[in-house]
């Protein structure tokens, strides 16, 4: 089940629950043999073995459980930054954060309230321990108060889901909506400036995010990159290389007053490189022209295809 971005924090009475800056997993267990999916039905079991260890653990003769995979800094918030460095041989604290359970013992449980679903998982989750934790919701808060906390907290955002409602598979119903605190999304890369002064191998990376089928521009980041990350992410995009820009709507006719456009000539300079590579991007807001303002590059994902990868509403919106 996914979550409607929203613009604004409802009123009324929802569940509140913190929004996890990782990777989305479900976990299959079956007589003790453990199988660990992505959002876009990639194995995850070899580059998890510790979650995949606690899960053979949990004593049920079957279960599929709905989490989010996570890696925590020195304040126990969850970094998307940090998951990138363990690909690159960094070894931060790996948390498995579960707060669905769609499956238990022979029975489906998608048909049941998410209260009972709640009760249901926590009972099969008696006593997590690290790398297992039950994701904690809150009832009693307002939406509104709990977004302010987040804040504060420097955490992501919130992930607030209607009371009662039913797990509606690969989805955006509205019964789970997101609210985030900055703009943090998806985009696909299409391309690479040049490196200049000291830094090696590229300059910057243009990205974009699909519209009716066409991938749109929507700038260039800069920042983000350590010299391992140039390193690896240039051998990707080397192999990827491809004469035509992607991009559907440059060249632009005129460089835009904030963010960071790309007119007929600068285009010049940019090696174009096939669109599918996903990066997750941080940035402050989006322009009237349709571009990123102070993007920050934060980790490639390989759990979601370029395809399905579109403007999502939010904060920065």
């Amino acid at each position: 089940m996914k979550a409607l971005g929203s613009e604004q924090v409802p009123a009324g009475h929802w569940r509140c629950e913190i929004k996890f800056d990782g990777y989305r997993a479900v976990a299959v267990l079956n007589g003790g043999k453990v199988e660990l999916w992505s959002r876009n039905h990639k194995p995850l079991d070899a580059d998890y073995p510790e979650v995949v260890a606690a899960l053979a653990r949990v004593k049920c003769r079957n279960a599929v459980l709905d989490g989010e995979i996570v890696a925590l800094d020195s304040a126990g918030r969850s970094r998307f930054q940090l998951l990138q460095g363990r690909d690159l041989g960094e070894r931060p604290k790996i948390v498995f954060y579960i707060f669905d359970l769609m499956h238990l013992d022979g029975r489906a449980t998608v048909d049941l309230p998410l209260e009972e679903r709640q009760k249901l998982m926590s009972g099969l989750l008696k006593k997590p321990r690290i790398p297992l934790q039950v994701s904690p919701w809150f009832d009693d808060v307002e939406p509104v108060e709990f977004l302010k906390a987040a804040r504060a907290q420097g955490l992501e955002g919130i992930i607030l889901k209607r009371p009662g409602s039913l797990y509606e598979s690969d989805r955006r119903s509205g019964a789970w909506l997101k609210c985030k605190v900055h703009g943090e999304q998806e985009f696909v890369i299409g391309g690479f400036t040049p490196p200049q002064r000291s830094r090696p191998h590229f300059g910057a990376i243009l990205i974009g995010y699909y519209q009716r089928g066409k991938l749109l521009y929507a700038g260039k980041v800069g920042t983000g990159f350590n010299h391992r990350l140039l390193t690896s992410l240039h051998g990707e995009f080397l192999k990827r290389q491809r004469a035509e820009c992607p991009f559907s709507n440059l060249p632009m006719e005129r460089k835009p007053r904030f963010g960071n456009g790309m007119t007929r000539s600068e285009m010049k300079k940019v090696t174009w490189i096939k669109p599918e590579l996903v990066a997750q991007i941080k940035f402050a807001e989006w322009t009237n022209d349709g571009i990123l303002r102070q993007p920050v590059f934060l980790g490639l994902r390989a759990d979601k295809a370029a395809k399905n990868v579109r403007r999502e509403a939010g904060a920065a919106d």
